[in-house]
C-alpha cells in the first residue's frame, strides 16, 4: 500500500467514522477516535457488503461503495461499543 492508498483509507475511515457518528447521535471520540472507529468499521462493513451485495445480487461502485460499508461497518462497531457501556 503506498502513501496515496494509506491517505485515502484514511480519509474514507474518518469520512465513515463521523457518518457513523451522526446516525448514532454519539459524540463522537475526535478526529482520531473516528478514523479508528471508520477503519475498524471498514472491514467490517466489507464482510457486510459482500455478504448482502452476494446475496441481493447489486453492487454500490467505486469509493461510494467503500464509504457506505464503511459507515455501516462504523455504526455496527458504535451499536457493540453503546451495549458494552451499557452492560
Amino acid at each position: 500500500m503506498g502513501i496515496v492508498e494509506l491517505i485515502i483509507f484514511l480519509a474514507i475511515g474518518a469520512i465513515a467514522g463521523w457518518l457513523a457518528g451522526i446516525v448514532m447521535n454519539w459524540a463522537g471520540f475526535g478526529l482520531i477516535g473516528n478514523i479508528i472507529i471508520g477503519v475498524i468499521g471498514s472491514f467490517i462493513g466489507g464482510f457486510v457488503g459482500r455478504f448482502i451485495e452476494g446475496a441481493a445480487g447489486f453492487h454500490i461502485p467505486d469509493i461510494w461503495g467503500a464509504i457506505v460499508w464503511a459507515t455501516v461497518g462504523a455504526v455496527i462497531l458504535l451499536f457493540i461499543i453503546r451495549l458494552i457501556k451499557r452492560a
